[in-house]
């Protein structure tokens, strides 16, 4: 999860890497650091406890540090406190070795004991400073240079990793290996770049290469070579990344996070867009043709966080539109599972970064199994697009706040256009009502802007409960599936106890939770289940509970009932959770705004989840 940057070129190299650090502190803020060096002076490495800022004003913004190669990196703590100890860039005893890491080393404390024994002293509690002195020691036994090295501590290495080194007698050359954790690299005008994600280098290049599981790249200043595990030279073609660098600014918004809110209409009219043409769905860039669709008998949807809850309110869709079975799994359960994958299923991993090291487990797993498979994605080129038989890409854009809104909007969106053909290539839809159906999904992105014109009021609402302890969100088919991703977003970012139930639920247990003042937002978008959740908001209030209703135009009644109510736009019932998202994402934007907590950067979470 941790972010991470590298840079070898003619320009000063430490303000370089600050800027690729300050977009990608999404991806870790406990703390940060630079290790930069000078030709072939020794290296310079400046680190700090806290968030970037503290670095960049110890080292006047890089301007303090000299020379044009280096590498850096922002922590997301895994092994060891956050601290200055701990924190990377971390080096060899002599300093040969210099490197930063993102990921986990699941067999560390065997290599630990493996070179304690070889005469090698430990600082940091962190498996980070293990890999830099495993890879200085194949150095110095064998002598075979840093691909050789590099290509050792592959062999040895159990885990997720992407590891960036320099080497004390190579000035101006930086080194990367990876295996599951994200990694690209960038060449422009005689300069390299390498990160963990786009944003970072977007501003200096839009020409990208992945780096692939058990590869080493060897970046030199406007060059790059690649190598497998075998140390053989591979050749690549890079990727065109078709977001500009504005994308990944805040473009005078307060924070990411309510920018990507408001991008919401335009990322999911492109998503939409990108498969109709004309008045008709075609799958045919994603893979997937009518025969295909035919010969399913099973979709199972394996995701993590609100990527899994986009999935649930995408099974609800195509349960009722087709006559598939659909199985919605957390990837973090299904990879350890021990079940038999239906023959003719479709396994459907979805993740904004396609970097979410569970899902990518999982993908792997149902590929093991012979299942086709299909991605979800939003990264063009990362490692469950490269992994997956098909990939759907949604077009939400760089997201950079933690908490994911015009992500999980796309997904939705995607899941309904799978939906809608699906029913259609299988004979399960009128075309009358695919006609109908492809006008409301067309008319979603209007509907999204009104529902965000209501913004001020929830902003005084959020205000208003600025102290709250406990909520509570409730609700019954699409519409629970719309309350955990309500009640997830209020957790992250606004640190309040939250809870999502499905409303019948409430009476086996829940319920008794409840007391006088308990926020409790119950959403009301199904006509069919509409009476029954307004039964159980009235048992809620009869028990003292305060009531935030929030339901579609038209049903007023809700006022009678609910001490504070919001409305959303009309729509087809099966797409209402694109619409009833809005007010509770802002509802949770306002009030880590009203507490005065940092919205983009939610303590002790990072944006890709890319260990386990």
């Amino acid at each position: 999860m941790c972010g991470i940057v590298g840079f070898t070129g003619h320009r000063q190299a430490a303000p370089v890497l600050l800027d690729g650090l300050a977009k990608l502190e999404y991806r870790g803020y406990d703390s940060a650091g630079i290790a930069v060096r000078n030709g072939a002076d020794p290296v310079e490495t400046v680190k700090a406890k806290g968030k970037l800022k503290i670095l960049r004003e110890m080292t006047d913004e890089g301007r303090a540090v000299s020379g044009t190669c280096g590498i850096g990196h922002t922590r997301w703590a895994t092994h060891g406190e956050p601290s200055v100890t701990n924190a990377h860039p971390l080096a060899s005893d002599d300093n040969n070795v210099v490197g930063v890491h993102n990921g986990i080393i699941e067999n560390y404390q065997e290599l630990k004991d493996k070179l304690l024994k070889s005469g090698y002293s430990f600082k940091s509690q962190t498996d980070t400073e293990v890999a830099v002195k495993l890879v200085d020691y194949y150095y110095k036994k064998y002598n075979g240079g840093p691909i050789d090295a590099l290509a050792r501590a592959m062999q040895r290495i159990r885990g997720s990793y992407a590891l960036v080194m320099m080497f004390a007698d190579f000035p101006e050359e930086v080194y990367a290996i990876r295996k599951d954790s994200p990694m690209i690299v960038g060449v422009s005008d005689g300069e390299s770049f390498l990160a963990s994600d786009v944003p970072a280098i977007l501003k200096y290049t839009r020409s990208v290469y992945y780096v692939g599981d058990l590869e080493i790249a060897k970046l030199t200043k406007g060059g790059v070579t690649f190598y497998n595990i075998d140390r053989e030279e591979i050749k690549k073609d890079p990727t065109e990344i078709k977001w500009d660098a504005e994308a990944a600014e805040k473009s005078g918004y307060e924070h990411f996070m309510l920018k990507e809110i408001h991008e919401q209409p335009k990322a999911v009219r492109d998503t939409i867009n990108s498969v109709l043409k004309g008045k008709k769905i075609d799958l045919s860039d994603v893979g997937l043709s009518d025969e295909d669709i035919k010969s399913l008998k099973q979709i199972y949807i394996v995701a993590c966080g609100s990527a899994y809850y986009a999935g649930v309110a995408v099974q609800y869709v195509i349960e009722e539109l087709t006559s598939l079975s659909v199985r919605v799994e957390l990837a973090s359960e299904f990879r350890y599972r021990k079940m038999t994958l239906a023959k003719d299923s479709l396994v459907v991993i979805i993740s904004q970064s396609g970097e979410t090291a569970d899902s990518l487990a999982a993908l792997k797993m149902a590929k093991a199994s012979g299942v086709k498979t299909l991605g979800i994605v939003n990264v063009v080129g990362s490692s469950i697009a490269r992994e997956a038989d098909n990939v759907f890409y949604t077009l939400a854009g760089p997201e950079i706040s933690v908490a994911t809104t015009k992500a999980y909007s796309c997904q939705l969106a995607a899941g309904y256009l799978l939906a809608i053909q699906f029913a259609y290539a299988r004979g399960e839809l009128e075309q009358s009502e695919y006609e109908r159906l492809l006008g409301e999904l067309e008319a979603l992105p209007k509907k999204i802007e009104k529902a965000l014109e209501d913004k001020e009021r929830i902003q005084w609402f959020a205000a208003k409960f600025s102290s709250v302890k406990d909520a509570f969100f409730i609700g019954r088919g699409i519409d629970y599936a719309v309350s955990l991703e309500g009640s997830l977003k209020m957790k992250e970012i606004s640190y309040v106890h939250s809870e999502a139930h499905a409303a019948g639920e409430l009476k086996h247990g829940p319920i008794s939770l409840i007391e006088q003042g308990t926020l409790v937002v119950g959403i009301i978008t199904q006509g069919s289940l509409f009476e029954k959740t307004v039964s159980n908001m009235v048992e809620v209030r009869s028990r003292g509970g305060y009531l935030m209703g929030l339901t579609s135009y038209g049903n007023y009644s809700v006022e009678d009932l609910a001490d504070f109510t919001v409305y959303i736009p009309n729509t087809d019932h099966l797409f209402s959770a694109s619409l009833a998202v809005i007010p509770l994402q802002l509802m949770a934007y306002y009030l880590s705004c009203a507490k005065g907590l940092d919205v983009d950067k939610p303590r002790n979470l990072a944006k890709s989840v890319t260990v386990e």
